[in-house]
């Protein structure tokens, strides 16, 4: 029988596989009568939004899980606010979410509504896709 040598450099590639996650909103599948299901890319742009607006203490057992965009949102808005809520969404994104390697992150201030319009642009490890998500930020 012939073997194969396995090196580190096999270890190391990263490949994508099926992504399988609870539809947030739990609604029924009309024919399971189960929870409803998301795949894929939907399942990872989910995942990236909740991992947003979870704040951290949230997630039992994972105290240091989620963002600050909660404690920012309190904050006056201006373009420094602007600028470290796109930082912590950056950086929030890169330590949480391994299925997925950034490309922008950009915000843009509403003044009149007291919100920010977020948009995440990345691309999913593995595959040769680009997905984007939007969200508003704004005080609960």
């Amino acid at each position: 029988m012939a073997l194969k040598s396995v090196t580190g450099a096999d270890f190391n590639k990263k490949h994508s596989r099926a992504f399988k996650d609870v539809s947030m909103g739990l609604e029924r599948n009309p024919f399971t009568k189960d929870v409803s299901t998301l795949s894929n890319a939907e399942a990872i742009k989910s995942a990236v939004k909740n991992i947003v607006l979870t704040a951290p203490g949230e997630k039992f057992f994972n105290p240091d899980f989620g963002s600050k965009i909660t404690q920012l949102l309190f904050e006056p808005l201006d373009p420094f606010l602007v600028n470290a809520i796109q930082t912590e969404i950056l950086n929030t994104i890169r330590n949480y979410e391994k299925r997925v390697t950034v490309k922008t992150v950009r915000c843009k201030a509403n003044y009149d509504d007291n919100s920010i319009n977020v948009f995440v642009q990345y691309k999913i490890v593995g595959l040769p896709l680009t997905e984007s998500v939007n969200f508003v930020l704004q005080r609960p």
